[in-house]
């Protein structure tokens, strides 16, 4: 099969990548990333599309991050048990909906729905479970005050089901004596954590040396040793650097996530007051607050607000950040600011940027563009996207509308995240996903991208019932799955959500999102999404065309695809029907039947007072009374229910089938309290399977 692994293979231009390659894999090109990969907020910000040429290749030869998404791209990985373990990975069959597993991380514990938790791998090509030397591991802020009964941050080990024994541990957790609100984030060798922690108003940076030890609940209590003893001193401890003004003034922090620049061994981050931080020596040398140079950097003097997660771009060498006033800004390296015209009137921008590095965009998402352009005379809710050179007072190159936003309160509008095919183009081609509609239900849009533009936005599935606010959208594809590539969309919404196991609260849904591409061997049953958002299931097994195919949007139909034919299974959809009986049906209508398929009505009429036995053949006609169904394959969506939703979603490394049950999954954290597992009600640090929620 074609997949996106093969066609990745050259990933940057010409035969100049494939000499980078082979001194990557030599050790000679950037080194580190063939031990270890940290998966946490800012991979989903900071993103690299194919460059298309030697001098854009060049430019990213010694990014430590281009790296480690090429890794995740590309390679697949196998598992170190170490401890009798076995099973090996599949994709779980839809319908049935429970976490992996799911661990307390205290009563009232949530710290934010755009706060994603950080994991680690201490292999890029292979998983580790507790038993060895070093396991892989995920990291939890609580969002609550740490104390000597309730940590403040916790690391997993042992996650995977394949593992054996206790799944997961509590690897270590530690009282940092503050509030973790925002996002951790892991140094390139995976022995230090760092994070914002906030108490009485004061926001400090913690660099954090872990060592197994301590529970949720009886934490080990760190004290912080000086800037100039943290490089010296013994796991477990940590050193802290209280944020402050360019007047020495301490400032809080509840919005604004680390990011760590990994070559220059400097991070960044914002705060209140409008203040931008950049702290040198992080994870290698003597941590140091910048106060020379421009830094630290008031965006917006007058009437300053709170910012959101900046992002670093190491080819402009200048630093993304929006604040909760609705402006956008770049930060150059001697803390110029040159600031947008206003981008968001409702809740302010709230999410940090998506930066393409390669392609020279940043996509900024806003609540309200503070028009009426929109139903009603409303707002609307959009998508910006802006040049990394974008003038003084601008509003981007393009704006695109993502739904209906309202006056004066929208909800948030967080980040979406880009589909493989982008990533594998040359020229900044594929999809983004966004969840918008700010002022209404959260629903799914795709915003297509075209060498660098953006498209007419195809308008897909509503997630709620009622308006509430809805997580960063995370897209996951997942090269090894079994069957062939495989790729989800996920989403968390707060309340009221539509899924089958959402039970109309809190909820975070799956939905296919697989693109299809030119010249590439399907098998029967693989499923893709069309351009009319519409899912598209191979009946007849084959090679697809040079150029895509002008898809049927007519539910059940057959689209030709030089030696595929594709069934249209129809929208995609956050759940489906169960069957009816004596119930009037229209042309096209589906429902789930008894074995967990989709049927879609291709005649008119009135089912059968008893259940029809139903087909299992793809593409099959089932008899109901005057009613006929076509099976049209499994569900392209799942469903987990999660009180008050989710943070966002990070993935684990992808693994291959015959490798390790449960090692290839996502990771989230509840927002209100729920039973977690066997540990209890509270806050839940949650692990879920990549293709069902389960």
């Amino acid at each position: 099969m074609i997949g996106t692994g093969a066609r990745s293979l050259g990933y940057g231009a010409g035969l100049f990548m494939l000499v980078v390659l082979g001194l990557f894999l030599t050790g000679q090109a950037a080194g580190p990333e063939t031990g270890g990969l940290p998966a946490d907020w800012s991979h989903q910000h900071l993103i690299f599309s194919r460059p298309a040429t030697d001098a854009a290749a060049l430019a990213l030869m010694y990014e430590p991050r281009y790296w480690q998404q090429w890794n995740r791209i590309n390679l697949a990985r196998s598992v170190q048990r170490g401890n009798g373990g076995s099973g090996d990975f599949a994709l779980s069959s839809p319908g049935t909906s429970h976490s992996d597993w799911s661990r307390n991380l205290g009563s009232g514990a949530a710290a934010g729905a755009g706060v994603y938790p950080a994991k680690y791998s201490f292999q890029i090509t292979s998983a580790s479970c507790g038993s060895q030397p070093k396991p892989d591991y995920v990291v939890f802020g609580t969002g609550l005050l740490g104390s000597s009964s309730q940590a403040s941050v916790v690391g997993f080990d042992n996650l995977y089901s394949g593992c054996g024994g206790t799944v997961p541990n509590v690897y270590w957790a530690f009282n940092t004596g503050a509030r973790v609100l925002t996002s951790p984030t892991v140094s390139r060798d995976g022995s230090q954590v760092a994070f914002v922690q906030t108490n009485g108003g004061i926001a400090s940076l913690v660099l954090l040396k872990w060592a197994a030890g301590g529970t949720v609940t009886a934490p080990v209590t760190l004290v912080g040793v000086a800037n100039t003893s943290y490089r010296g001193c013994t796991a477990p401890c940590m050193t802290t650097i209280v944020l402050r003004d360019n007047l020495g003034t301490a400032t809080d922090d509840t919005t604004s996530s680390v990011f760590p620049d990994y070559a220059h061994d400097i991070i960044w981050v914002g705060g209140g007051r409008g203040w931008l931080q950049k702290i040198t020596g992080a994870f290698v040398g003597t941590p140091t607050r910048v106060t020379s140079g421009g830094f630290p950097a008031q965006v917006k003097p007058s009437n300053p607000t709170a910012l959101t997660s900046p992002v670093y771009d190491s080819v402009s060498g200048n630093v993304y950040v929006g604040d909760a006033g609705g402006f956008f800004y770049r930060v150059s390296p001697t803390g110029v600011v040159t600031a947008s015209g206003q981008v968001d009137f409702g809740a302010g921008l709230v999410a940090g940027p998506i930066v393409d590095s390669t392609a020279g965009r940043v996509y900024v998402f806003s609540s309200s563009d503070g028009t009426t352009a929109c139903t009603g005379a409303s707002p609307c809710t959009a998508v910006y996207q802006f040049t990394t050179a974008f003038a003084a007072g601008t509003t981007g190159t393009k704006k695109v509308v993502v739904g209906n936003s309202r006056t004066p309160t929208p909800n948030p509008m967080y980040s979406g995240g880009f589909d493989s095919q982008y990533f594998a183009s040359a020229n900044a081609t594929g999809s983004l996903y966004v969840c918008g509609n700010t002022g209404g239900a959260p629903t799914l849009y795709q915003i297509p991208i075209s060498a660098n533009v953006m498209g007419t936005v195809v308008t897909g599935p509503a997630l709620t019932s009622a308006a509430t606010s809805c997580s960063p959208v995370t897209d996951i594809s997942n090269p090894n799955a079994a069957g062939g590539t495989s790729e989800w969309l996920f989403a968390g919404v707060k309340a009221s959500g539509l899924g089958n196991s959402c039970a109309a609260g809190g909820c975070v849904m799956n939905y296919v999102s697989t693109p299809w591409v030119a010249s590439t061997d399907y098998a029967v049953g693989q499923q893709i999404l069309d351009t009319h958002f519409q899912v598209e299931v191979c009946r007849q097994a084959g090679t697809s065309r040079a150029t895509a195919p002008v898809w049927s949007t007519t539910v059940g139909a057959t689209t030709a695809d030089n030696t595929v034919r594709w069934v249209n299974q129809g929208p995609q959809a956050a759940a489906h029907p169960a069957w009816l009986a004596a119930h009037a049906y229209t042309l096209g209508t589906p429902i789930l039947d008894s074995n967990g398929n989709i049927q879609v009505v291709s005649t008119a009429g009135t089912s059968a007072a008893a259940h029809p036995v139903w087909s299992t053949t793809l593409n099959a006609i089932t008899a109901d009374n005057t009613v006929r169904w076509r099976e049209v394959g499994l569900p392209a969506t799942a469903s987990l229910a999660e009180a008050g939703g989710t943070g966002g979603i990070i993935i684990d490394n992808v693994v291959g089938s015959g490798t390790l049950a449960g090692a290839s999954q996502i990771y989230f954290a509840t927002q209100s309290n729920q039973v977690c597992g066997a540990g209890g009600t509270g806050g839940c640090a949650v692990q879920a399977s990549q293709s069902s929620l389960q």
